[in-house]
């Protein structure tokens, strides 16, 4: 379905660069503006900043004077309001509704055949929406009246009941979200690719080389292991560490072992001198 986000008399030319940024997020570019109040507001320099990479919806962007020319080709238009109005379109959260739109086609209604038989009508045969509209009212007044009976649908965001006004780039994101999910959303893509599992050779030969480094500094006593060994295996094998990891470990205890090897000895330590260990002192 083709979607369309109509802003009406927008006052705020930031706000339409911040529509467009939230547009072009969830993989929307048809923007069309009723009388804004700046005739050159795709051109004003804080419409420009807030779109930030979102220029090409900008230059989509079309200028209409009434709300007629904006619904060419929409077939489902939706309002959005805070709180329900006493007449009107009924009133209902952009989630559900959404879930209705979105089934639409797979929904096969049911006719009556010939001697009262029931049989399933074809789901092409079916009237689906090819163009859902969304309204955004003024900053200054919101939605009147007038065009919020035009809508088949009030969408209201379930917010604070204290504090539930949204400006209108929030709330045109949230919708566009909402919208875009119930459309079959965007698969996230992972920012890296994961580092591959070490092995258990490496996982064995960092353990040794852990072990060295531990005995130069003293923590480990060759003589008195006891199982601190055997715990960090199994401490390594439950994080299952991958080969950078493992790499990463090595590097530190080859610097433990560089440090200790430079390190001066202290009256009653072990000193190595010429492949001989003698007690300094």
């Amino acid at each position: 379905m083709h979607t369309r986000f109509i802003l009406i008399n927008t006052s705020h030319a930031g706000n339409v660069g911040a529509a467009a940024r939230a547009m072009k997020t969830m993989g929307f570019d048809d923007l069309v503006l009723v009388a804004p109040r700046w005739a050159n507001v795709l051109r004003r320099e804080e419409t420009i900043q807030r779109a930030s990479g979102a220029l090409d919806v900008l230059e989509k962007c079309r200028i209409v004077d009434t709300l007629d020319e904006a619904l060419d080709g929409v077939t489902h238009l939706c309002a959005t309001a805070m709180t329900p109005r006493d007449f009107g379109p009924p009133t209902t959260t952009p989630r559900e509704h959404f879930e209705m739109l979105s089934k639409q086609k797979q929904s096969a209604p049911i006719a009556q055949g010939l001697e009262g038989s029931l049989v399933p009508i074809s789901v092409d045969a079916v009237p689906v929406q090819q163009g859902v509209g969304f309204l955004f009212g003024s900053e200054r007044f919101g939605m009147r009246n007038e065009d919020v009976y035009r809508c088949h649908v009030c969408l209201s965001i379930p917010s604070n009941p204290q504090f539930g006004s949204l400006n209108i780039g929030a709330a045109l994101q949230v919708i566009a979200y909402e919208w875009r999910l119930a459309l079959g959303g965007f698969a996230v893509q992972p920012a890296t690719q994961p580092s591959a599992l070490a092995d258990a050779a490496q996982v064995t030969g960092m353990l040794g080389h852990l072990e060295q480094s531990l005995t130069a500094l003293g923590f480990l006593d060759p003589a008195a292991p006891k199982k601190l060994m055997p715990r960090l295996n199994a401490l390594f094998n439950r994080a299952q560490v991958t080969q950078e990891e493992i790499h990463i470990l090595r590097g530190i205890a080859k610097a433990i072992l560089q440090r200790s090897a430079h390190a001066p000895a202290a009256d009653g330590d072990l000193v190595a001198m010429d492949g001989k260990t003698t007690l300094n002192g």
